[in-house]
């Protein structure tokens, strides 16, 4: 029997099916997620992440990520250690910060697979289109959990699920490294989870603080 891969529960229903996948939705935590068997291997994921044209001097995509890093060291100092998880294959987060003060580390399990990075602890962490492309959700907010100091701030920046009829329509969906879709509702019970303060600062923010 298939469980939720954030919550171990077994208690997934169709939420959606399309001609590529299908979608299940989490009755216990309200994850909706992609069954295995529809998971492309480590080669092609990486494939598509290589087409990704992100770069620090990219005006657009700086504005992109100011909505999540903004709100971030509005509420740290500049002594404060920070990660950017997830980084990507053109690091520009860390470069933002850096231009204010800040120091931010890099981690990408594909481009800057340094593990030293995850054996220490931060002040804030920053994780931006990330989320939804990990599979094992559950190991993953394990990890970052182990990463936050308490006090510490982690900044998720993903789209999220409202509902099936708007699910159906949506383009976010469609990329075929998506695998896992949160909700608020999700995003509360990880909240409750792990110790963690919620705030939803826009439609693909959330800002959690741990206890």
């Amino acid at each position: 029997m298939s469980t939720c891969p954030l919550c171990q529960q077994p208690q997934l229903q169709l939420f959606h099916q399309d001609k590529f996948r299908d979608y299940m939705r989490c009755q216990h935590c309200a994850l909706v997620s992609v069954p295995s068997q529809f998971l492309l291997n480590a080669a092609d994921e990486k494939a598509i992440y290589d087409q990704h044209q992100n770069d620090a001097n990219d005006l657009g995509y700086r504005k992109f990520l100011s909505r999540a890093l903004d709100p971030v060291l509005a509420r740290v100092d500049k002594s404060a250690s920070g990660l950017d998880f997830g980084c990507g294959p053109g690091p520009t987060i860390s470069v933002m910060a850096a231009e204010q003060g800040f120091e931010i580390s890099n981690y990408d399990l594909y481009y800057f697979n340094q593990p030293e990075k995850l054996a220490k602890q931060y002040d804030f962490i920053t994780m931006t289109e990330v989320i939804e492309h990990v599979a094992d959700a559950q190991a993953l907010l394990t990890c970052l959990d182990s990463l936050l100091k308490p006090g510490s701030i982690l900044l998720v920046m993903t789209k999220r699920v409202t509902d099936v009829t708007a699910f159906s329509k949506w383009h976010y969906k469609n990329d075929l490294t998506h695998i896992n879709f949160y909700s608020t509702a999700t995003f509360e019970w990880i909240a409750q989870q792990y110790g963690w303060a919620l705030e939803v600062l826009g439609n693909d923010v959330v800002l959690f603080t741990k206890r």
